[in-house]
């Protein structure tokens, strides 16, 4: 939804951002896929440190440099749909790992496969949609979409680094309502789904 709101806004702002990468000559799958270290070695940094206002910051730089390679794309002219196909994968994996290592670090295994189950149907609905009918982005203005997933976990974590009296119970209650909302945006989706495609069917017969 934010991201839809203020793309026209946001994208001069990614791509003056992304000039090193462009200089250095970088496609946009080797920034993707470097996005996708950085999310794992802060990850894993975690484990080590157990800091979570250090883990929500340095989440958030990753997660920064991995919006990057849609502005390398347009800088270099390089879009492709293997890219983006490539990029969709990368942020599974990145929500995978995210979402695992505060599962680990708080022992909250079951949240944290609720909330992961939650962004995976998120976008398996529209891509399910997709195979049937063609889909636009900008169809799909929903509430609780990947930008504003990484938002709410990067500050979720701050909040408990700069809270460590309730940082568990910060970390269970917001790994509980990541996950709600989650599963809200994937039954929006499927709703506006089947509405489009019983409107197809109807215009069909």
């Amino acid at each position: 939804m934010i991201d839809g709101l203020i793309k026209t806004k946001i994208d001069p702002l990614w791509e003056a951002m992304a000039t090193p990468l462009v200089r250095a000559r970088m496609t946009p799958n080797q920034v993707t896929f470097t996005g996708l270290i950085l999310v794992t070695l802060v990850s894993g940094l975690y484990l080590w440190h157990g800091l979570p206002l250090v883990y929500g910051l340095t989440l958030a730089l990753s997660f920064v440099f991995d919006a990057l390679d849609g502005a390398v794309a347009r800088r270099r002219n390089m879009r492709s749909r293997r890219g983006g196909y490539f990029d969709a994968m990368v942020d599974r994996y990145q929500e995978l790992i995210v979402l695992a290592t505060l599962g680990y670090m708080h022992n909250a295994w079951p949240l944290a496969l609720f909330a992961l189950s939650g962004s995976l149907f998120t976008s398996y609905a529209k891509a399910r949609t997709a195979i049937e009918t063609p889909v636009h982005n900008d169809n799909w203005p929903d509430f609780f979409e990947r930008m504003e997933r990484v938002i709410f976990l990067c500050v979720m974590l701050v909040l408990a680094g700069a809270l460590p009296a309730h940082s568990a119970r910060i970390a269970t209650y917001g790994l509980a309502l990541f996950a709600l909302l989650a599963h809200v945006t994937a039954l929006q989706r499927a709703r506006r789904a089947s509405q489009m495609l019983g409107a197809i069917d109807r215009d069909r017969k």
